[in-house]
């Protein structure tokens, strides 16, 4: 092994610490409150920041001592925990018994407060404190030099794993936090209260996150974008380790750091890839995981059964609803360019909504990856232009081949994976597009995209922007055929009642790949859309931000609601343009306004205003004039 070799692999070792910190974090949390927090980047980057603007800004003088710097870095912690427990009384713990999708887009949208809050303390620059006194030299190992501090680093994952294990088995506390995770209603029949341990795991949970982020500072500035960086590798470690396993987090850690760490050296274009790659990997052979443990032992909460709605409001009111769209559409075209613009935005992500909301609200096959396809279809099409020639009908009809190409083979590789599993493989593959798009630079111009696309002269606007609502208008009664047929029936069967699903005899896996497939081809063709309509494709259409978008338009509106995708599109481009004009935190503002959502009205918006609609027709029925 040469010298290079072992130095990058102990600095993998390293980076694997910062990973089994807040693996172990969100496992907790997880296993004992069964939430799934999103935000938990947001705790690891309040660490950091708080740390850092204590010893470069508020009392410079600790960087000099050792036991100083420890105590801002423990201070970061203690903020993060304090930070926690705030977030678990206003939020939290409201969304207990929310569906996992709903408690991932409130918590997304903790993130989106949080982040802006932050911005709003501690400002836009990134902040560089010193290195740890006495750690500050180097050791040689090999003929190479590596830092003492990411030396000493390596011994804190081993620690942490070793107190987490002896409080979970030889502590009153840890065998009451494991006990309410099996059967809390009993631990409370017993005279223990489990809101306490609820909040006590977050606390915990949010401390070791916040501690993560502080015992960065030495390696690395603490900045704004520490949240989104470190939490989608963090979903790696947990799901690879197995949902609820604190031992399997610390396996996973050490797995993903050496393989990053080897990826650097042998192929750094391709670090991320292969990281998902073996995440991949670990689950088509073991879909739970390497270790799922007994935190992850109770069932996890699922949405009640339910029809789809929207097909029984019949054919009038539908009709009514599609004529409605279409008058606000005109209205948007006679606002001018602007307006216009934003129109077509919406309607794009209503065809990407849809496409997401027939394997969610369907068969309940759950995507945080569902940008790729829609990335392949704009890139193919894009692409066809540039390269090809094709016009505006072959460049779509490429990217949506070419979107089924790709869900054909993944689908085939993940069928028999469902839940948070399904979705980690989905991200994954995301992630390996938006590598892709990132490094292969011949094929997609890297960073600079494909620009330049003619697909759309200034004389085919006002068709194409017809075109665009009579193909939303088309999607909409698509799924609801879809939702009404034989095939519809059999997909909800196999969402609700899986386990009879399998039992009468029913093709599970052939009607999960056909809606893959169904998916992929409505949300490669948006991307086409997309491109068509913007001019250009970037790796953003590929990236973990519009996967998101995806879940948000599906879950604002009512993913189980025929015109869900309608009204969370419009309300988050509609918040995005109006807030966004003069308020600099808008996203703030968005991100409480996705949380008052999801805790008002978890089912969507639409969800909340049926039964209002139920009563007044209802009401105008009896109605009759005299």
């Amino acid at each position: 092994m040469s010298s290079i070799t072992l130095v990058q692999l102990l600095g993998g070792l390293s980076y694997a610490t910062t990973l089994f910190l807040m693996a172990a974090g969100l496992t907790l949390i997880f296993g004992v409150t069964r939430i799934v927090n999103f935000a938990h980047g947001s705790f690891f980057m309040l660490g950091a920041l708080f740390s850092a603007h204590w010893l470069v800004h508020w009392y410079p003088d600790w960087a000099d001592s050792a036991w100083l710097y420890l105590l801002a870095m423990l201070l970061g912690a203690a903020v993060a925990a304090c930070a926690g427990a705030l977030a678990d009384v206003l939020l939290l713990r409201r969304m207990a018994a929310a569906p996992e999708l709903y408690q991932l887009v409130a918590t997304f949208g903790l993130t989106l407060a949080m982040h802006d809050a932050m911005r709003w303390v501690f400002g836009n620059e990134e902040v560089f404190a010193p290195r740890f006194p006495t750690l500050r030299g180097s050791v040689e190992i090999g003929g190479e030099l590596f830092p003492s501090y990411q030396l000493a680093l390596m011994l804190v994952g081993p620690l942490v794993w070793l107190g987490l294990h002896l409080m979970l088995t030889r502590t009153l506390f840890g065998q009451r936090l494991r006990a309410a995770t099996e059967d809390r209603e009993m631990l409370g029949a017993l005279g223990v209260n489990p809101r306490p341990l609820m909040l006590a795991a977050v606390v915990l949970g949010c401390a070791l996150a916040g501690l993560g982020g502080a015992l960065q500072l030495p390696r690395e500035p603490a900045h704004l974008q520490m949240d989104t960086a470190i939490i989608v590798e963090t979903f790696v470690v947990v799901v690879t380790g197995g949902l609820g396993s604190i031992g399997g987090a610390f396996a996973a850690a050490l797995l993903i750091g050496l393989v990053h760490a080897l990826s650097i050296q042998i192929f750094p274009q391709a670090t991320l890839v292969l990281v998902f790659l073996t995440m991949a990997v670990v689950l088509v052979l073991r879909p739970q995981g390497l270790a799922p443990g007994r935190l992850a032992a109770v069932h996890t909460v699922r949405e009640p059964a339910q029809v789809f709605g929207g097909l029984q409001l019949g054919r009038p009111l539908n009709t009514a609803l599609a004529l409605a769209l279409v008058a606000a559409c005109a209205a948007a075209w006679w606002g001018g360019p602007y307006w216009q613009t934003l129109a077509l935005d919406t309607l794009v992500f209503v065809l990407f909504g849809i496409s997401l909301q027939a394997m969610m609200g369907l068969a309940g096959l759950v995507s945080f990856g569902h940008a790729a396809y829609f990335a392949v279809g704009a890139y193919a099409a894009a692409w066809a232009h540039l390269h090809l020639g094709a016009a505006l009908g072959g460049a779509l009809l490429i990217g949506v081949l070419s979107a089924v190409a790709v869900a054909a083979l993944f689908g085939a590789a993940v069928v028999r994976s469902s839940g948070v599993y399904l979705a980690m493989l989905s991200l994954a593959l995301a992630q390996v597009v938006w590598a892709t798009a990132t490094q292969a630079v011949a094929w997609t111009g890297g960073d600079n995209g494909l620009i330049g696309l003619r697909l759309v002269s200034d004389g085919m606007r006002p068709y194409f922007y017809v075109a665009m609502v009579a193909l939303v208008l088309a999607a909409l009664a698509g799924l609801r055929r879809l939702a009404l047929s034989g095939q519809g029936a059999a997909l909800q069967a196999l969402r609700d009642a899986p386990m009879r699903a399998h039992a009468s005899a029913l093709p599970v896996a052939a009607l999960k790949y056909r809606v893959f497939l169904y998916s992929a081809a409505l949300a490669g063709l948006a991307g086409a859309l997309f491109a068509a309509h913007k001019g250009a494709v970037f790796p953003s259409a590929a990236s973990v931000a519009t996967s998101v978008d995806a879940l948000l338009v599906v879950l604002l509106g009512g993913v189980h609601q025929l015109w869900g995708a309608v009204a969370g599109s419009t309300l988050l481009h509609m918040a995005a343009a109006l807030l966004g004009r003069d308020l600099p935190y808008w996203r703030g503002v968005l991100g409480v306004v996705i949380m008052l959502v999801m805790l008002l009205s978890p089912s969507g918006l639409l969800s909340a205003l049926g039964p209002a609609w139920v009563r007044l027709v209802a009401g105008l029925r009896r109605w009759r004039p005299s």
